[in-house]
């Protein structure tokens, strides 16, 4: 067989074909969402209406529907969990507000229900989205796949191919399966599985991947593996066993709730029950009761915890930065290493001219044979050309048009420019090496780690372009600034060559280093790092890092380029691309943390007082709740103090700036 297939020519593929269709559960979709909405509007709409003293029925229907809108699911649940002999936090605070309605405190009740239905709905919502991004990542591997058989070629659905089959890949298609190329040369965009920033050449023998997108060139791929075993559905299965290990977590969460509800419960019942025993009162008691718990329930200690954390929360959205949850900026202040993806996230993850070197005695300066590669390369769709021509314009160069235009998979184009024979394309693509240019160009990468392309005009060398992905500017800074934070310098874990990851980590002072790794060995390498102890921060932006981010301590996704999936896996998002704003929004989450310890004395001490009150004396209902509110609004004030400005800036008694500039915002 020849080095390249022939194939039928095929219609240009639109942007759809291109990319996985999009599937996002909308809020309103979701139950609870709606009906937290509806508790959420019924009680701002009764609160104006109590204040001002209008007739207790018309704020009272509106408290009801606030109380049955927010309460119901709660309830219907709590009560299940009790016949499955278990109480948890959620019934126990049905129970409050339904108490405190009891004694006429509608107000209070109505709240807690609101701020229990809201936060059932945001967690809701957040497990619809990781399954959307899941469905997502599935929808990159095509439904079908071309079969070569004896009797010529059929379209079947990619879960019938089995190992051996051959597979005919057209220019433009998605690869159904992971394979060795048999036959055919192209260059597929593997960037989703291996974070390399250009298409690879594909030759026989190499592999492919599930998923990845085949270029200009049609390939004979034999399969190598189970479509259920591919690289993609790999990815899918660590992320969902990623998301599962986070449950010990909850479990723990889930037995303190537990015996708090059960002590709550039980003291409330036994501070009805003995006065009552000993001839008090029925009045008298079960005020008593109500009002011990009104003061024992957890409002302030919720509250405590929150403000600071969504203050925080406010503060890094303002400045570009969206952690998706109060957890999630809790975890952000708790790590004690980072580890970085390279390709587009210490790096631009695009590929940009950073040297023009014309051949002595060609008659070409920099502009001349930049402008003479930038017309050739003008018709052609690859990453190097659309670099090179992006290079020209910037440099106000005119293009002249070009001809014959041709381009074959591998090695580079062809095309006719002012009457003369351009070629633009790689040193080993045979042509001669020993020409006299100011560089060496017998391999692909330079010493600066860039790729090489030779220009060449009638078959005479004229010179060579460098093209590399920079690190970004404040790469260096954002490196310097988490090793300051931690104490530990960052890991370097990339899908590329060892050599352009020595080069970028050189570049940013990063000295621990792991290149050529599949999304399931950056997994391994956080799990290494974790049971040595350590609590990871993985920041990355594509598909093939969504497994790391969903395994991390915390997880931290570029913006800017970020796959769907690696947006919805990760913790936050950094949404204009600046890393500075990684180790900043990591400090602040430490300020978080210190605040809700705080909170969490001031909380406790109220809490503790109130309820001694209440058991050894006698605390008035009105002083019982005015003391309860008094402490939810102290640390809520407290909490707060994060939406200052100056809560984003670092300390200035550091001397220095690790993230290696002034604060701006993003």
């Amino acid at each position: 067989m020849s080095s390249t297939l022939d194939s039928p020519p095929l219609p240009a593929l639109d942007a759809s074909a291109r990319t996985a269709p999009r599937r996002r559960t909308r809020v309103l979709a979701l139950p609870e969402a709606r009906w937290a909405l509806l508790a959420t509007a019924a009680f701002l709409l009764a609160l104006p209406l109590h204040f001002a003293d209008a007739p207790g029925w018309t704020y009272g229907a509106l408290y009801a529907i606030a109380y049955l809108a927010g309460g119901w699911e709660p309830l219907l649940e709590g009560l299940r969990a009790l016949r499955g002999k278990t109480l948890d936090v959620d019934l126990l605070m049905i129970v409050a507000a339904l108490g405190a309605a009891a004694i006429g405190q509608v107000l209070d009740g109505a709240l807690l229900i609101v701020i229990f239905a809201t936060s059932g709905a945001l967690e809701a919502l957040a497990t619809a989205r990781t399954a959307d991004s899941v469905r997502g990542l599935l929808d990159l591997a095509p439904a079908t796949a071309t079969r070569v058989t004896a009797d010529g070629e059929e379209s079947v659905p990619v879960s019938r191919l089995s190992v051996g089959d051959e597979l005919l890949i057209r220019p433009g298609e998605r690869i159904g399966a992971d394979g060795r190329v048999l036959d055919g040369t192209s260059e597929a965009d593997q960037a989703t599985i291996t974070g390399e920033p250009l298409p690879v050449l594909k030759t026989p023998g190499d592999e492919v991947f599930a998923g990845t997108l085949n270029g200009t060139g049609a390939l004979r791929v034999r399969v190598e593996r189970d479509p259920a075993d591919s690289v993609i559905a790999r990815i899918v299965t660590l992320v969902e066993e990623a998301s599962r290990t986070k449950a010990p977590t909850q479990l723990f969460i889930e037995k303190i709730e537990q015996r708090y509800a059960v002590g709550v419960v039980a003291a409330t019942l036994a501070v009805f029950a003995v006065p009552l025993a000993f001839g008090a009162d029925l009045t008298g008691a079960l005020l008593r009761a109500m009002t011990f718990m009104i003061v024992a329930s957890p409002c302030a200690v919720v509250l405590a915890t929150m403000p600071p954390l969504l203050s925080a929360i406010a503060t890094a959205g303002r400045h570009g930065v969206l952690v998706k949850s109060a957890l999630a900026m809790e975890r952000l202040g708790e790590i004690d290493t980072a580890a970085l993806d390279k390709t587009g996230t210490l790096t631009e993850g695009a590929p940009e001219v950073t040297a023009v070197r014309p051949v002595t005695g060609s008659g070409l300066d920099e502009d001349a044979l930049l402008a003479l590669a930038a017309a050739a390369e003008h018709p052609s769709e690859h990453p190097l050309a659309r670099a090179i021509v992006a290079a020209a314009r910037t440099r106000d160069l005119r293009l002249a048009p070009a001809r014959d235009f041709a381009a074959k998979p591998g090695h580079g184009v062809t095309a006719t420019v002012d009457g003369r024979v351009v070629t633009v394309g790689r040193p080993d693509s045979g042509l001669d090496p020993d020409t006299d240019t100011d560089t060496d160009t017998d391999t692909d990468t330079d010493v600066e780690g860039g790729t090489v392309v030779r220009v060449e005009r009638d078959g005479a060398p004229v010179g060579t372009l460098v093209l590399a992905d920079r690190p970004r500017a404040d790469a260096a800074g954002t490196a310097a600034g988490l090793t300051a934070l931690t104490g530990t310098s960052p890991v370097l874990l990339t899908g590329d060559n060892p050599r352009a990851a020595a080069q970028v980590a050189t570049a940013t002072g990063i000295t621990d280093v792991r290149a050529c790794l599949l999304p399931e060995d950056k997994v391994t390498a956080v799990r290494e790092l974790q049971r040595a102890g350590r609590k990871v921060l993985f920041v990355g932006d594509g598909v093939n890092d969504a497994p790391a981010l969903a395994t991390a301590h915390a997880g931290v996704a570029m913006g800017r380029a970020g796959s769907d999936l690696a947006l919805e896996t990760a913790d936050a998002v950094v949404v204009r691309d600046e890393l500075a704003a990684i180790p900043a929004v990591v400090r602040l989450s430490r300020a978080a943390r210190r605040l809700v310890v705080q909170n969490l004395l001031v909380a406790g001490a109220f809490i503790t007082v109130l309820v001694l009150w209440d058991l050894l004396g006698h605390l008035p209902l009105p002083l019982g709740v005015a003391g309860h509110e008094g402490s939810t609004v102290l640390v809520g004030l407290n909490g707060l103090r994060l939406l200052r400005e100056s809560a984003w800036r670092p300390p200035e008694s550091a001397g220095h700036r690790p993230d290696g500039g002034r604060p701006r915002a993003l």
